[in-house]
């Protein structure tokens, strides 16, 4: 116990601030029309792919700006995958299997990561859609509502880039309501 206390990285960021924006971007991926109006499957994977999209818009928001952002983009993706240790464990996946299926879900988050970039980059909701589908519904050739759940997807973006530094440092992050999701 002391040489965990001892050799741990210092946070750079609060507790609550880093509570408080990893709930948002939760709460933001869990958003009811997510599952129903783009079909976005509501099962632990589709729970997953939801997270996963928005965590890389949060991190795309924070990687390349000033100041503290990097830092708390970096505390938020240990969060995540905090988070998503525990999930494993809570569903009855076994200690020994846990470190091995964080290694394939990492690859699959920073896979995702790659691949979303582009078109997010682009504004291109086509692209993302297309992207988004290779994950999302991997054995489908359709997906009528991903190009929905895309465009969604670039108005998140273009939120996240529109709010102020010192706000997202705070923990102020806002995350847009879905278009026509019920209140």
């Amino acid at each position: 116990m002391i040489f965990s206390k001892l050799f741990a990285r210092k946070r750079q960021v609060s507790e609550a601030i880093l509570i408080r924006t990893y709930e948002a971007i939760v709460a933001a991926a869990r958003q009811p029309a997510i599952f129903s109006a783009w079909n976005v499957p509501d099962t632990p994977l589709g729970r997953f792919e939801s997270l996963t999209l928005h965590m890389i818009l949060f991190l795309r928001r924070t990687k390349d700006a000033a100041g503290g952002l990097p830092a708390l983009g970096q505390e938020v993706v240990e969060e995540f995958f905090r988070d998503v240790d525990h999930s494993l464990r809570e569903l009855g996946i076994g200690d020994a299997s846990v470190p091995k299926r964080m290694k394939k879900l990492a690859r699959m988050f920073y896979g995702r990561a790659a691949s979303y970039d582009g078109p997010i980059g682009a504004a291109d909701a086509p692209a993302l859609a297309e992207a988004l589908m290779r994950n999302v519904f991997p054995e489908s050739k359709e997906w009528p509502e991903g190009i929905d759940y895309a465009r969604h997807a670039l108005t998140v973006a273009k939120t996240l880039d529109e709010q102020p530094d010192a706000a997202i440092l705070a923990g102020e992050i806002v995350f847009p309501r879905p278009s026509g999701a019920p209140s």
